[in-house]
């Protein structure tokens, strides 16, 4: 049975924010638009739900068709509707975040996308539509989050040492750490576990190797907790 509805329908949409941590810098994925509005200008992967998918299949399917990326997890994030966000018509949009470790990400560009790149966080382009406030509160959520559930699980390798932790936090936040309350912090939580290892091949002391604790750092995830970093 079809239904005929009376009043007209905003278009649906979803954004990514992906954000990503190398050596260097904390990072947002951009994609170059290929078509109008804004053809030529910045913006976040994403694009229209279609009919018969979910919001998260469509953000999913939106990442990996304009950037080739395929993000273990998605988090939604906020719904933006300002009446004129978009000069085509009526479009409300659902922005849907993560945080990924770059080396193991290749970014390709295709269909609708001209090009695809990682910014550094500290200097991205002018963006396309309301990216711009889209891309401040995912980052502001990002920020809220490292100090109330852990990060690094997926950012690290197996065994890392302390100081490779702290350098993902402070890219995050931008700020740097005191190293020695970073540390009694972190030790507190029970997270980290230290290794009957060093560092290997490196130009000075060796650092102690540590790793996560994986059940810990599950229950913290699901419980929260405050890092007061």
């Amino acid at each position: 049975m079809s239904v005929k509805y009376r009043h007209p329908r905003a278009a649906l949409t979803v954004d990514c924010v992906v954000f990503g941590v190398d050596e260097e810098d904390l990072k947002v994925l951009l994609v170059e638009r290929g078509l109008p509005p804004f053809q030529g200008s910045w913006a976040l992967p994403g694009g229209f739900v279609h009919l018969d998918e979910t919001l998260e299949a469509a953000a999913a399917r939106e990442l990996a068709e304009e950037t080739g990326i395929k993000a273990p997890a998605l988090e939604q994030l906020h719904t933006f509707g300002g009446l004129d966000r978009d000069p085509r018509e009526r479009v409300v949009t659902v922005a849907y975040f993560t945080l990924v470790k770059l080396s193991d990400h290749r970014v390709r560009a295709a269909t609708d996308a001209r090009d695809a790149r990682w910014f550094p966080i500290r200097a991205p382009p002018d963006l396309a539509f309301d990216h711009a406030e889209i891309l401040a509160f995912a980052l502001e959520r990002l920020r809220t989050r490292a100090r109330t559930r852990p990060l690094g699980f997926e950012l690290l390798p197996p065994k890392f040492t302390l100081s490779q932790l702290q350098r993902v936090y402070e890219k995050v936040l931008d700020r740097p750490l005191d190293r020695r309350n970073f540390r009694k912090k972190l030790h507190a939580l029970e997270l980290v576990k230290p290794l009957a290892e060093m560092e290997q091949g490196v130009p000075r002391r060796p650092a102690r190797l540590f790793r996560f604790d994986a059940n810990r750092y599950r229950s913290l995830e699901r419980e929260g907790f405050e890092l007061q970093l």
